[in-house]
């Protein structure tokens, strides 16, 4: 399985209209530039009986997108030395998983966010055990999804819901009692898409 992504055509970078993200199922909902910077880490935690991914609950509190199923990771930072490195350093202060676990094995489209962020998603492999030490502040759990889970096309649905008086249409990937959607559920579409591509 992860072979597939090493082996899957190269991912889309474009800032142009075309480009993934929140507007490719709403018409309209493209953000006007300049985007911020950011990147996440899509964790895959090769367990003996399969792979999983791994995400985080965000508090509560949060300025954005508090609440929400996310995948570790943030802005890029001046200090970081480009997406990898941000990826890598907001994954260790959200999670605790230090940068040497994780082993880099390809990246995604680039996604663009209603809200103005443009995310590098990286993708890297982790042996457990995870060992987590969780951030309060940022994260309320951290929790896994078997990929099959996801790979699976009964496991995904677009949903909608009225946001300043229009409705809005997204990708969700109801886990449990955990409602994966927005971006995040975006990202996982892309990752089986890559997947598929390079079977």
């Amino acid at each position: 399985m992860v072979a597939r992504l090493a082996a899957a055509p190269r991912p889309r970078q474009s800032l142009e209209a075309d480009a993934r993200g929140d507007h490719d199922l709403n018409s309209g909902f493209h953000p006007s530039q300049p985007l911020v910077p950011a990147a996440v880490l899509v964790p895959l935690i090769d367990h003996p009986e399969g792979l999983t991914v791994l995400l985080t609950l965000r508090t509560l509190h949060l300025h954005d997108h508090a609440g929400q199923i996310s995948f570790p990771g943030g802005r890029i930072d001046p200090g970081d030395a480009d997406a990898t490195a941000a990826a890598l350093r907001e994954t260790e202060e959200e999670v605790g998983l230090k940068p040497e676990r994780v082993r880099l094995v390809g990246r995604l489209d680039t996604y663009v966010t209603r809200t103005g962020y443009q995310v590098t998603p990286l993708v890297g492999l982790i042996e457990p055990p995870l060992e987590l030490a969780i951030d309060p502040e940022e994260v309320a759990e951290a929790f896994e999804v078997p990929l099959e889970f996801l790979l699976d096309p009964a496991n995904r649905r677009r949903d909608s819901r009225i946001y300043q008086g229009l409705e809005r249409h997204f990708w969700a990937m109801p886990f449990g009692r955990h409602y994966i959607w927005g971006a995040t559920a975006g990202m996982l579409v892309n990752l089986v898409e890559v997947l598929g591509a390079a079977a």
